[in-house]
Formats: structure tokens, C-alpha cells, sequence
């Protein structure tokens, strides 16, 4: 009897737990409906709050809702967007339109203005007034209506305008363009963000000194009938022809930008008409400006200095998003963000200087090669650098 009564409890316990099983099997298949895999075809929508749904390492980032239809899109949590909703004209050449391109910086804006207000109505009323000047010449002091040439000079007046009519010119057009230069070249305040753009023959790569070193490389992709097998194509959201990459640059909107170009191989010029930026790319030399994007868009440029036979397969690419935006896609990145408003303190080295990354590279290989040499009875030569945190010292032979 006991016997019985224990084997009927076993029973009744064994129905239940299988009936919470199955009830978890059909709310996990009712979730399963509505899953991001089973809209793996949806655009995207934008990123999922993170901040109350991080992981136990803190800076994680959630995934997107859907996986994006074009993989240009899908850029480890980068905004989805797509070139062919941008603003005609915006960001990229348009077919047929002769005239600057329309500016998202005050630089750009500045000098927009300068060449519409300044520049233009100066040259175009030189050109009319030389073109006027010659045609009177031609029509009035030919040599059959003068046959007898005026011997007239030391004009006072006309010395006077031909003198002071140049310097008017030179002051109109050096003021404005004084100022401007000026403003292109002031120094990046604290809490910038730190773009270090390197050329290579023939692509660009990239790095975020004060996000933890992210690193990104971007290509030009190929029209649909150059790919080989297993490449992906340049499609109409990925952007215009020869100007669309496989990776672009993000940087935040209002946050002041502080761009530093080098080059690794010959001279390059990172250039976006739309930023008014074009900053040579030179071997062994860091360049440095700043600028600071006005408005969310995407926006392509190109190198601007010959560079070899793929010069023209160089494109740059850069998606302007909000500043929340830019910092999901660093942590996506597995970068880290700084505190605000704090200054720059990331070491960026020459190409080739002792610190860099090369050098390190070469370092690593003949210290595994060699081993490391220790001596504890000699005493270390006094190094001459005397400055704290200076990378160069002791153990430089062959420098």
C-alpha cells in the first residue's frame, strides 16, 4: 500500500514537471515568432537601448533589431544609412551641377560665403573690365582709325587708379581670406575627437586614439561586374560610384573633430568638399586640423594628391550621426568612450619612430628570436633623454 501510494506521487510529480515543460516550450516558441532572425530581411531600425541591458562587462552593445538588408549597414552597430535617401547633392557630387558643394562646417560655410560675395563678384568684374579695356583697344586705337599714336604720358589720375585699384583688390580679398585660413588651422579644444587618417597606396585606414584604439580599414567596392567570386558589390545604398567603401569613418555631430593625417608610402590628401577639409597625407609627418560637422548625413571625398596608379580607386566615406549614436557604435567597436570634456592624451607616433606601430612589430620579432639579454653586474648607461615618458633611451643601437 505504501508502495502504491509513493509510485502515484512519483507519477503526479513527473506530469507536472513535463507540463511546465511544454508551457516553456510554447512561450519560447510564441517568442521565437517574433524574433529578430525570423525579420532578418527588415531594414533597420536603429539600436537598442543598451544602457539598462548591458552585460556583466559594461560595455557591451546590443545588437541591432534586424539584421540589415545591404552588409554596408551592418557596421557592429553603426546607423543604417542608406545613400540613396540622402539630400540630392549633400555630401556627394550630383550630375550636371557646376558649383560648390553645399557645407556642413562653419569653416565650409565661411568659406562658401567668401567665394560667392567675394571672390566671384571680384573676378567677374576684372574679367569684364580687361575684356571692355581690350576691346577699345582693339576697335578705338587701331591703326586705321589712329594713324597717329597719342604720345601722351606721366598721367597723374590714371597713375593714381592703377596703383591704388590693385591694393584695394589685394585687401578685399586678404582679410577675409586671412581669417579664414586662421580658423582652419586653430587647435582642437579639450574633449575633441581624434581622427587619425593614414594613406596607403591604395586605401585608407583609420584609428581612434582616444577610444581605444579602433582601428578600421576602408576599400573602395567594386561595380557588380568586377567583383570575383564571393565578394560583395557596391549597391546604390552603399553610395555613388568610385566613392562607396566597404568601411566608413563615423564621427559624432557637434562634437569638435581634430583630423591628423600621415601617410605610409607616398603622398596622399584626405579631402571631403563637403567638410571644406583637404589636409595632405605626407610620410613621417603628422598634418593636423580641425573641423565640426553641423548636420547628421553621409558625406565622400576622395584623394586629392596623385599617388600612383590607383589613385582614383581612393574614396573616403563618413556617416555623421548624433553624439548617443557615435558612442553605441565605439563600445560596438569594443572601444571605450573618455570623460567629458577631457583632453586628448593618446600618444600618436610618426610612421617609423620608435614608438610606432611597425617598430614595435619589429621589436617583438627579434626579441623572440634573440631573447632577452639580462645582465644584473653591469651597470645600464645613463640615458641622455632627460624628459619623463620620452620613448627614446638606453638600447637604441642601430637606431
Amino acid at each position: 500500500m505504501l508502495r502504491t501510494g509513493f509510485n502515484k506521487w512519483v507519477l503526479a510529480a513527473s506530469l507536472a514537471l513535463a507540463g511546465v515543460t511544454a508551457a516553456g516550450g510554447a512561450q519560447a516558441q510564441a517568442a521565437g515568432a517574433t524574433s529578430p532572425a525570423t525579420t532578418a530581411t527588415a531594414a533597420p531600425t536603429g539600436l537598442r537601448p543598451a544602457d539598462s541591458k548591458q552585460g556583466t562587462s559594461g560595455g557591451s552593445l546590443q545588437k541591432p533589431d534586424a539584421a540589415p538588408a545591404s552588409p554596408t549597414l551592418a557596421m557592429d552597430g553603426a546607423p543604417a544609412f542608406d545613400a540613396t535617401t540622402s539630400a540630392p547633392g549633400v555630401g556627394q557630387p550630383l550630375d550636371g551641377v557646376m558649383h560648390i558643394q553645399p557645407q556642413v562646417t562653419k569653416n565650409g560655410l565661411r568659406a562658401h560665403w567668401f567665394h560667392d560675395r567675394i571672390l566671384f563678384p571680384l573676378i567677374t568684374i576684372i574679367s569684364i573690365l580687361v575684356l571692355v579695356l581690350l576691346a577699345v583697344v582693339v576697335i578705338k586705337f587701331r591703326a586705321s582709325a589712329n594713324p597717329t599714336p597719342s604720345r601722351t604720358s606721366h598721367n597723374t589720375i590714371l597713375e593714381v587708379v592703377w596703383t591704388l585699384a590693385p591694393v584695394l583688390i589685394l585687401v578685399a580679398i586678404a582679410v577675409p581670406s586671412i581669417g579664414l585660413l586662421q580658423a582652419q588651422f586653430k587647435p582642437a579644444p579639450a574633449g575633441a575627437v581624434t581622427l587619425k587618417a593614414i594613406g596607403n597606396q591604395w586605401f585608407w585606414s583609420y584609428q581612434y586614439p582616444d577610444h581605444g584604439g579602433i582601428e578600421i580599414t576602408a576599400n573602395m567596392l567594386k561595380e557588380g561586374n568586377q567583383v570575383a567570386p564571393g565578394e560583395r558589390a557596391r549597391s546604390a545604398a552603399d553610395g555613388p560610384r568610385l566613392l562607396a567603401t566597404d568601411n566608413r569613418v563615423v564621427l559624432p555631430v557637434g562634437v569638435p573633430i581634430r583630423l591628423i593625417t600621415t601617410a605610409n608610402d607616398v603622398i596622399h590628401s584626405w579631402a571631403v568638399p563637403a567638410f571644406w577639409i583637404k589636409l595632405d597625407a605626407i610620410p613621417g609627418r603628422l598634418n593636423e586640423t580641425s573641423f565640426t560637422i553641423d548636420k547628421p548625413g553621409l558625406y565622400f571625398g576622395q584623394c586629392s594628391e596623385l599617388c600612383g596608379a590607383r589613385h582614383a580607386f581612393m574614396p573616403i566615406a563618413v556617416e555623421a550621426v548624433t553624439p548617443a549614436q557615435f558612442a553605441a557604435w565605439v563600445r560596438a567597436k569594443g572601444g571605450t568612450m573618455p570623460a567629458p570634456g577631457k583632453a586628448s592624451d593618446a600618444v600618436i607616433p610618426q610612421p617609423g619612430a620608435d614608438n610606432s606601430a611597425s617598430a614595435m612589430d619589429e621589436a617583438a620579432v627579434a626579441n623572440a628570436m634573440t631573447g632577452p639579454i639580462e645582465n644584473g653586474t653591469d651597470t645600464p648607461p645613463t640615458s641622455p633623454q632627460g624628459a619623463t615618458g620620452n620613448p627614446g633611451g638606453v638600447g637604441e643601437a642601430g637606431r
